[in-house]
């Protein structure tokens, strides 16, 4: 039997996590990120990652694209994205989504099986959706803040908070602990690196990366923007309300900037409000509809206006 003592020391971290997950309502923002206080290192390293990308990691995504057919390299986004299911599984736990949570298990497990290692997506032929999740949108659903927007030598666009999260990665995801952990030549393990970036890097051309940034002025801006948004909606998973495990009514925080005039900016009128009686008609309003009546009379010397009714002929007018 465990100790007493070793038993408390061993639950404890794992019932801060719990209460985290469970009081965290608001996710973190990103607004520092998206003022950018470190643009100029930024601009730096990227200048750096694009350089290196268009040396080495390109000419050998391009190579790669050319030697192996659609389907071989579908078949290994696939297995390398089947790996990251232990992971998701784990976060979304940390995030209290219970249901997401069984669907990275439900499709590592028919993946793994039926797909032979992850080759093929058996899952999504079966109904059983994508749930991904990483330390860094565990992070967020804490309520941590995104911090400032950061480039990472050969990752990428990152935040502070992201950034954490990859750090933490490296220690806990089950499977870089197993491939680190593994009893092979330290060759292997580095080519099963180089083969997920080579594969992820082939799939941002496949996804239109690279025309992206080609036709944007400023290609740094437009990743960093491109990245902050898709993060922004992956962390309240949007698109997945209804199978959410959020509280029925509970709605994602926006972060955008409020109008001048509040809510009542956007807000439609009552549908009993008039219009005022000196309103024009316009394009829509209710078809036959006769203007009010004047409260004024015309006097007797107003000369008529076209579609006045006739004076019939003998008639003398009043007087």
């Amino acid at each position: 039997m465990i100790p007493r003592r070793n038993a408390a020391r061993l639950l404890a971290p794992a019932t801060a996590m719990l209460v985290l997950s469970a009081c965290a309502t608001v996710p973190g923002q990103n607004r520092l990120a998206e003022r950018d206080p470190l643009e100029k290192f930024n601009r730096g390293v990227w200048g750096v990652n694009m350089a290196a990308d268009k040396v080495l990691i390109k000419p050998v995504s391009q190579a790669y694209r050319a030697v192996a057919p659609r389907p071989v390299r579908q078949g290994v986004t696939n297995a390398f994205a089947n790996l990251t299911e232990p992971w998701s599984f784990i976060n979304n736990i940390l995030q209290g989504k219970p249901k997401r949570a069984v669907r990275n298990l439900s499709r590592f497990i028919v993946n793994t099986t039926i797909g032979i290692g992850g080759l093929f997506d058996q899952a999504s032929k079966m109904k059983i959706r994508p749930a991904p999740e990483d330390f860094g949108q565990t992070l967020a659903r804490w309520g941590v803040n995104g911090g400032p927007y950061l480039v990472l030598p050969l990752l990428g666009p990152s935040t502070l908070r992201d950034g954490v999260g990859t750090g933490v990665a490296s220690y806990a995801d089950p499977v870089r602990v197993a491939v680190n952990q593994a009893d092979v030549d330290v060759w292997y393990k580095r080519g099963f690196v180089a083969a997920q970036v080579i594969s992820g890097r082939s799939d941002l051309t496949e996804s239109g990366g690279d025309a992206f940034l080609q036709s944007s002025l400023d290609p740094y801006a437009a990743a960093r923007s491109a990245f902050l948004q898709r993060r922004a909606a992956a962390i309240v998973d949007q698109g997945e309300e209804s199978d959410s495990d959020l509280p029925a009514g509970s709605q994602p925080v926006s972060e955008s900037v409020p109008t001048p005039a509040g809510d009542a900016a956007t807000s439609p009128p009552a549908p009993d409000a008039a219009l005022p009686e000196t309103a024009a008609p316009m394009p829509g309003d209710e078809p036959g509809a006769a203007p009010a009546p004047s409260a004024t009379p015309l006097p007797d010397s107003a000369a008529p206006m076209p579609g006045d009714e006739p004076t019939p002929p003998g008639s003398k007018p009043q007087t």
